[in-house]
């Protein structure tokens, strides 16, 4: 099956000065806007924990864990009753938090399983001002090694994308829930491009720059391509009202995997979905 053009979606106001830079450099080269785009994509907003996830923050065990093949440093959070051998992986999302799951954490600690998350390269504790999907797929599968087996992986946005990649990599859980996830990777470069104001070529000149830096091929990465590879259970949740992630998205992954249940929400966007109660009560009885 081909590929679908999903329609996409501004949410973020971009800041005027990032704008003018973007202009200003397309106009003096494509290879200075290219690289000034680039810079752009791979480095997340760090925003401080708020007052909800401190709970959370504060009673998870955290550690510095060395991701080798990467050399970065990420740090961990396991929250929960150490003896419990039901393990849940947490994966959020882009600029998002190891405790940004923390109702959804809070809802499995009360049904028996216990959580390990991890702020991603450059995000959150994490050392580093930039990164890209590949270190989060990396960081999943060395916390595997160093804390797994785990029973559940659980990603939200990109860490939802990065689930699935890491399923496709080798990562062993026996279901996978992702929730708002991204899909195609070029769909996601165009949005951004546009989004900076650069002309619609800049899309392919910057998939063409990561693919050359990193030797890979960014389709490969895409969500709907994992996902073919993707055999266990994969619980697909996306709302109507996503305003970051189309929910077309989440109903383009779900045709492509062979063993996945799909719930669209209304009235959720991106974010309040991660709290609410008929949200994470599905993903409980999913996972039971």
């Amino acid at each position: 099956m081909t590929k679908k053009s999903q329609k996409k979606t501004q949410s973020l106001k971009i800041p005027q000065y990032i704008l003018i830079i973007s202009k200003i450099s397309s106009l003096i080269s494509s290879k200075l806007a290219t690289s000034f785009a680039a810079r752009l994509f791979t480095t997340p907003i760090k925003h401080k924990i708020p007052a909800r996830e401190l709970d959370m923050e504060l009673k998870s065990i955290q550690k510095k864990l060395w991701i080798p093949t990467i050399k970065k440093e990420i740090i961990t959070y396991e929250y929960g009753k150490s003896e419990s051998k039901r393990k849940v992986l947490l994966v959020h999302g882009w600029s998002g938090r190891g405790t940004q799951l923390f109702k959804i954490a809070d809802e499995l600690l009360a049904n028996g399983f216990s959580t390990v998350s991890f702020d991603a390269p450059a995000h959150g504790k994490s050392a580093g001002k930039t990164t890209i999907m590949m270190d989060f797929i990396e960081s999943i599968l060395e916390i595997e090694k160093q804390y797994g087996p785990f029973e559940i992986a659980i990603g939200h946005s990109l860490g939802g994308m990065s689930v699935l990649n890491s399923v496709k990599k080798g990562l062993k859980v026996q279901n996978a829930v992702i929730i708002g996830s991204g899909d195609i990777v070029q769909d996601i470069l165009e949005d951004f491009t546009s989004k900076i104001k650069l002309k619609p070529i800049y899309s392919q000149r910057l998939c063409d720059y990561f693919e050359n830096r990193y030797k890979v091929k960014m389709n490969d990465f895409s969500a709907y391509v994992a996902a073919q590879k993707v055999k266990i259970p994969v619980l697909v949740i996306h709302d109507k009202n996503d305003h970051d992630v189309p929910v077309t998205a989440g109903i383009h992954i779900h045709k492509h995997l062979e063993n996945s249940e799909l719930v669209v929400t209304e009235g959720l966007g991106h974010r309040k979905i991660l709290g609410d109660k008929d949200v994470i009560q599905k993903i409980i009885n999913f996972i039971k």
